[in-house]
């Protein structure tokens, strides 16, 4: 990461991907996890669930919803995360396509 001095305080400039500049094992499918998980947030509160509604509606108990809101969501796939988000009422769309360089890359975009 290149590192920058503003007003003789040092900073490093991020990735992007704040799990991968903590230098976490798969910064990639957790940081498409953590987008998905912020989206079914935003939506649950949208809506005006509670935790026990968004839990039915989704198809997870309640408290896999509370541990999810909270910030813990090891014990739910990309999968699983995407089928809480259809649920919800939203469209998942995945786009798979040849890349310009020798190795793809994974991306995650909310409209």
């Amino acid at each position: 990461m290149a590192k920058r001095a503003f007003e003789d305080i040092e900073m490093e400039i991020g990735s992007g991907n704040v799990f991968a500049d903590l230098g976490l094992p798969d910064a990639g499918k957790l940081k498409i996890k953590s987008g998905l998980v912020i989206e079914i947030t935003r939506a649950v509160r949208r809506l005006g669930l509670t935790q026990e509604e968004a839990g039915r509606r989704m198809g997870i108990p309640q408290p896999k919803v509370s541990a999810m809101m909270r910030g813990d969501f090891s014990n739910l796939s990309e999968r699983k995360l995407m089928i809480c988000l259809s649920r919800l009422g939203y469209d998942i769309e995945i786009k798979v396509k040849p890349t310009a360089g020798s190795v793809g890359r994974l991306m995650l975009a909310f409209a």
